[in-house]
């Protein structure tokens, strides 16, 4: 009884003023939850106002001449330009992967370019090895590997070794010879170097047999599947993109780029029982011995018939990033380097 007491003392505005208080909460609370959706709704059409302000995505041009080996792409066609469009939008948007590419091209395409010139091969062909591998070593369902992506029995075929300690299909000089004698052989028989390019992917019998199919002689002409339809506009894409990157948005200094490897050739004809012990008496490391000669595919090299095979070993400075990097000269980071991914 005596709270109540207490509580009668209290003034009667004062009870009103709480009241008051508790009920404007009330009301604040329920318009706070009434108004909620509204603010979420103001908020998403002030974001997608800057969004629509500030994103932008854009087509990319198809150059107006473009040519295979110098032959021409008839880009008058407007089903052959929407071919090379696409994959001028896959290969410029698909950022990650072609500045990869472009890295690994400063070390790779000088080399398969000198191997093409002394086999009289147009120099658009190391732009197949870019599209075929990546100048990586994955090995493709059909049991493709290497940079040029040879099945084991077209690779026999163009002289290159496969047993149990050794695939050549991995020795980008050796597979790259391979490759140019596919190439010679294919443009006895089909006269064109798109052709050969295009049957690279499906075949010299497999373009004959649609050639005869469809009594037509271009490339660009035919219906092909869709693998060998798109593989040489990939070709012309990363040939226009790698040759001029700064065209299409990518920023690359020269030290940006992967350099070629330094290293030496030691001659061997015998057995090697332990490349382990091998590589430390050359002062290297199993790791790098094997990072530079990838067509080595066990810990030993037999050799029963003691041919003679050229192991390149690294220099002490490649295990050094500073000293490697010295086999590029650096640029000014603002020059641009149309000419330093792929030296003329």
């Amino acid at each position: 009884m005596k709270p109540l007491k207490i509580f009668n003392k209290i003034p009667a505005p004062f009870y009103k003023l709480v009241f008051a208080f508790v009920f404007l909460l009330g009301m604040l609370g329920i318009i706070r939850l009434f108004s909620f959706s509204g603010k979420v709704d103001s908020d998403d059409d002030q974001y997608q106002k800057y969004f629509k302000d500030h994103y932008r995505i854009y087509s990319v041009n198809v150059p107006h001449d473009l040519n295979f080996a110098g032959d021409p792409v008839p880009l008058q066609d407007f089903e052959v330009r929407e071919r090379i469009d696409r994959e001028f939008l896959v290969n410029t948007y698909w950022q990650s992967q072609t500045i990869l590419l472009a890295k690994r091209s400063n070390r790779w395409l000088p080399i398969i370019s000198g191997i093409l010139r002394k086999n009289n091969i147009p120099d658009d062909f190391k732009y197949l090895a870019v599209v075929e591998s990546g100048f990586t070593h994955n090995v493709s369902s059909k049991g493709a590997a290497g940079f040029w992506q040879f099945i084991p029995s077209t690779a026999e075929a163009f002289g290159l070794t496969i047993n149990e300690e050794i695939d050549e299909r991995y020795h980008p000089e050796k597979s790259t010879e391979a490759a140019c004698k596919f190439f010679k052989q294919a443009y006895k028989e089909l006269g064109n170097w798109t052709l050969v390019a295009a049957s690279f992917n499906l075949g010299i019998n497999g373009i004959q047999r649609q050639i005869a199919r469809q009594n037509v002689k271009s490339y660009y002409d035919l219906l092909l599947n869709e693998e060998t339809g798109r593989y040489v506009f990939r070709v012309l894409a990363m040939k226009e993109i790698l040759s001029k990157p700064q065209d299409y948005g990518f920023v690359l200094r020269k030290k940006d780029l992967y350099s070629p490897l330094p290293g030496k050739f030691t001659k061997v004809d015998s057995t090697i029982s332990n490349l382990t012990q091998f590589a430390e008496q050359h002062g290297t490391n199993y790791k790098m011995l094997k990072y530079y000669n990838p067509w080595l595919r066990t810990d030993k090299l037999t050799n029963p018939d003691k041919k003679v095979y050229n192991i390149k070993i690294p220099h002490e400075s490649v295990m050094n990033y500073k000293e490697l990097l010295k086999e590029v000269e650096t640029l000014n980071p603002e020059q641009p380097i149309q000419d330093t991914i792929l030296p003329k």
